[in-house]
């Protein structure tokens, strides 16, 4: 899949993860590979495709989780990048010492001060610090290399990092939170944005959200690439891809883990809400449960409310939890062109109806038809991540030894 997806010249392979068994895995699978790992074998397998990194603010350490992604970007020659999530899941916490998660407001102050650091350790080394010059018996510039020095609520990291910089400058920071705290951890560090946006009001209403943030911290939206979630069900012709898509709604009616997964994202009780009854207000009116992503909770509420949902069509609704277009390649490409030139996103992360058929036609019959149109490329133009979604290498969060004054923190 990771080959198809760069025979399509797309930005990158992501992988979401969980550090926990979870979900029924009696009847459907609740097990993943360790995304680094992974990664790492994906990336030497293809040549040009990004591979993003999920990993847990609440469950890892700064100084090594910064090793291990920068490790994932030299190994791949500058395509990683890592989603830095602020993890909600109670099985999770219980395998690390933890009897739950801790509330959202320390999940992501504790998320604040670990991106920012992890920046600062993958800053450790200046452009030229390393000299690798044998006959002159010299490896590296002390000089140009920088210590974190970091003291603050969550974590103390003297530093610097025991890897130079990044083939691109630092690895992408991608960011997934949608409810307020999340919007603004964004703003201030995100450079790439993965959230649920169900139609064009909430699209229009993210991007202002952003935007608002972004410029709180001096920075601007056009420097952050907002890439909400999409499951296209291709077919032929229309029928073809209706056909598919029924037969998707009638297995999520059938299936109670999907009803389940909706039914939490909205704080309700699966064992007591009929699938087939339209949500009430009281249903979708929340606030939800303390430890819910509250990000999915208000699209899932909001849509429900416009259309008059019940918990078994929001499933087939959303498949996912992501917007979801029915129909033919032109018809998916449509709406992928007219959402990008309405500026309303920046581009998709593409969540397959299957794998990896759904893939695969979207590959070989949307891609081209985008091509046509003049709004995606027909091959790399760069090497990496970065390259490829247009952003340019930020400023390092050090003072650079060249300049006047300046000193190793």
């Amino acid at each position: 899949m990771a080959r198809t997806a760069e025979r399509g010249a797309l930005d990158g392979v992501f992988l979401a993860d969980i550090p926990a068994l979870h979900g029924d895995v009696g009847h459907g699978p609740g097990q993943a590979l360790e995304p680094s790992m992974l990664l790492t074998y994906l990336a030497a397998a293809t040549e040009r495709i990004g591979v993003v990194f999920t990993g847990s603010t609440t469950f890892n350490e700064p100084y090594n989780l910064a090793r291990r992604v920068l490790s994932l970007d030299h190994a791949s020659r500058g395509r990683a990048g890592w989603n830095a999530v602020a993890t909600f899941f109670p099985d999770a916490a219980r395998n690390f010492g933890l009897d739950t998660v801790p509330d959202p407001a320390t999940r992501y102050r504790r998320a604040e001060e670990f991106i920012g650091l992890v920046h600062r350790l993958w800053d450790s080394w200046e452009d030229g610090a390393l000299i690798a010059d044998t006959d002159g018996a010299r490896f590296a510039d002390p000089g140009r290399i920088h210590a974190a020095g970091h003291s603050g609520e969550f974590f103390d990291v003297a530093g610097p990092l025991n890897v130079p910089r990044s083939p691109q400058g630092r690895p992408v920071t991608v960011q997934a939170g949608a409810s307020p705290p999340g919007v603004a951890l964004a703003g201030r560090f995100a450079e790439a944005v993965y959230t649920p946006l169900l139609d064009r009001e909430a699209a229009r209403d993210y991007r202002a959200r952003l935007a608002g943030q972004a410029r709180r911290y001096g920075r601007e939206v056009s420097g952050i690439r907002l890439l909400p979630g999409l499951t296209p069900v291709i077919g032929g012709t229309e029928a073809e891809a209706r056909a598919r898509f029924a037969a998707l709604e009638a297995g999520v009616h059938q299936d109670a883990r999907q009803l389940a997964r909706v039914a939490r994202t909205l704080g309700l009780d699966p064992a007591t809400t009929d699938p087939e009854a339209p949500l009430t207000e009281a249903q979708l009116s929340g606030p939800p449960p303390d430890r819910l992503p509250t990000g999915f909770f208000r699209t899932h509420a909001e849509i429900a409310r416009r259309e008059g949902l019940s918990l078994a069509g929001l499933a087939a609704r959303t498949i996912g939890g992501h917007r979801s277009v029915v129909g033919t390649p032109e018809r998916i490409a449509d709406e992928i062109t007219a959402w990008w030139t309405a500026g309303l996103v920046d581009g998709f992360t593409l969540l397959p109806d299957a794998l990896p058929d759904g893939l695969d036609a979207f590959v070989d019959h949307v891609v081209p038809i985008l091509r046509e149109r003049g709004v995606f490329r027909h091959g790399y133009t760069g090497t990496t991540l970065r390259d490829h979604l247009g952003l340019p290498v930020p400023a390092p969060s050090y003072e650079p030894s060249g300049q006047k004054g300046a000193t190793a923190r």
